[in-house]
């Protein structure tokens, strides 16, 4: 399979990346700055210089099977970044698994009352990004995952994905390892088994 990954250079897009590389998959990276992507000579990585406020100078995405967004907003970046990654990938036709956030837009509760005062707390003024960008993605037809807190930690073999509506509200506020939400997302880029909607990784 084909699979691009938007915002590759990030922490959440290299472990894509690399996870998509071990499982055997031909992996186009599309970056603001292509010499942010490390990976070894022996490993084939297609680079395309990708940004997503630049819609007329994107590259074309027909040779693409599926793209996977870890697409955030960064350091210097101002309002409207996530809207503009979700407006080209639709533009683009191809399928996408899209990363959103639990706590933002229609999940803004699904994680918790504390969850949700610590997302109101410290990604208040993006929220509304959030949500509109979700927004975008759906309409195009993608899979939106809503991932809680991401941290370091290991492959969770308990880990598993559930539409937003089976989701239990959990007490504390609820976490996902990097490496878990990844493979969550690689396994929902090769099978399409939630199609549209909104979905949450746990494990």
């Amino acid at each position: 399979m084909r699979i691009a990954i938007l915002g590759a250079s990030g922490r959440t897009g290299g472990t894509l990346l690399d996870q998509a590389l071990e499982r055997g998959h031909e992996v186009v990276a599309l970056v603001r700055t292509p010499a942010k992507v490390a990976t070894p000579a022996s490993r084939q990585v297609e680079i395309r210089k990708a940004d997503v406020t630049v819609p007329r100078s994107f590259p074309d995405l027909a040779d693409i099977d599926v793209t996977v967004s870890a697409v955030g907003i960064g350091k210097g970046d101002g309002p409207g970044a996530l809207v503009a990654g979700a407006r080209v990938l639709a533009a683009a036709g191809v399928r996408t698994v899209w990363l959103g956030a639990l706590g933002s837009g229609v999940s803004r509760r699904s994680g918790g009352l504390i969850y949700a005062g610590v997302m109101r707390m410290f990604v208040g003024s993006e929220l509304a990004e959030k949500a509109e960008a979700d927004r975008i993605a759906l309409d195009a037809g993608a899979t939106v995952f809503h991932a809680p807190d991401v941290t370091d930690g290991p492959l969770s073999p308990t880990r598993r994905t559930v539409p937003l509506g089976e989701l239990r509200r959990p007490l504390l506020p609820p976490r996902i390892s990097r490496a878990t939400l990844a493979s969550l997302l690689l396994d929902e880029a090769e099978t399409g088994e939630h199609g549209t909607g909104i979905v949450v990784p746990l494990g």
